[in-house]
């Protein structure tokens, strides 16, 4: 049973999240952030420590209790980074955070993966079509892009850590998160006027409290092993049957099975299976 997690990213979206879930639950948890906003107490990190999580030792004092680690910390777009700095920072910070956990006798680790290891966000294409859907983790990536490059490298360093240390390491490809209030109606509202805005990400979300549930659900995996899921909800984002969407937006995209009404177009079978997380919190609900 997991007894302290250290959250890395804490003061993000998501990371946020699982400190207040945590919390709830009674769970210990130790943050991890570059800068500490100064409010990660009250949501209940018993340890706050500062610094870069691509650093050994800033995150061997993140780690003092810790028996599990969600590990959220990354530049999360390429956008507003030099590509040297997106690829090299994601991608240490993810090496480092996973070694020295292992060598820490940590066994159990949620790891943020991406929408982006498909490449469809930030591919240079203007209209990427997905080879086929439901997308699930075996269907080739397009990355064209530092961004997704990193975590798909992730996800490679997350297979290697789990033979090296005999983790379990879950790898969750999250889609747009965010809260209601905070941004996913007003994300919805514009992708509903505007729905080639959805279309690189499939109109899929996940609501940021949903994120964080999985990410703990994550931690119970008990089979050693880097584990690829994808995780949204089970409905798209818009008002307006999927299977039209797909022919309309992605005419070439091979629909493997059928979507009725608005199904998420998206595989999410494996959350499922490997650790029983549906999403719950819906938009319509």
């Amino acid at each position: 049973m997991v007894t302290r997690v250290l959250v890395t990213g804490a003061a993000g979206r998501i990371g946020r999240a699982v400190l207040a879930l945590l919390a709830e639950r009674g769970v210990e948890a130790n943050a991890l952030v570059l800068d500490d906003p100064g409010d990660l107490g009250r949501l209940g990190a018993r340890l706050v420590v500062t610094g870069d999580a691509a650093d050994p030792e800033t995150v061997r004092r993140s780690l003092d209790g810790a028996d599990a680690v969600v590990h959220l910390a990354a530049i999360p777009t390429p956008e507003r980074n030099t590509p040297q700095e997106v690829f090299s920072g994601n991608t240490l910070a993810t090496f480092s955070v996973l070694e020295e956990a292992g060598r820490a006798g940590v066994r159990h680790v949620a790891l943020a993966s991406s929408w982006g290891v498909t490449g469809l966000p930030w591919t240079g294409d203007p209209a990427p079509h997905p080879p086929y859907v439901p997308v699930d983790a075996a269907m080739p990536g397009q990355v064209e892009d530092p961004y997704g490059l990193s975590k798909q490298v992730d996800e490679v360093t997350a297979a290697m850590m789990a033979r090296r240390h005999a983790m379990s390491v879950v790898c969750l490809r999250y889609p747009y998160v965010g809260g209601f209030e905070e941004r996913l109606r007003a994300h919805a509202a514009l992708v509903t006027e505007q729905p080639a805005d959805g279309a690189r990400d499939l109109w899929t979300y996940l609501e940021v409290g949903d994120a964080a549930r999985a990410a703990l659900l994550a931690l119970r995996v008990t089979q050693p092993g880097a584990h690829v899921v994808h995780v949204c909800a089970p409905e798209i984002l818009v008002p307006f049957p999927t299977e039209e969407l797909m022919r309309r937006f992605h005419p070439t995209t091979r629909v493997l099975r059928p979507l009725p009404g608005r199904t998420a177009p998206v595989d999410t079978a494996a959350a499922r299976r490997l650790f029983g997380f549906t999403a719950e919190r819906l938009i319509d609900g």
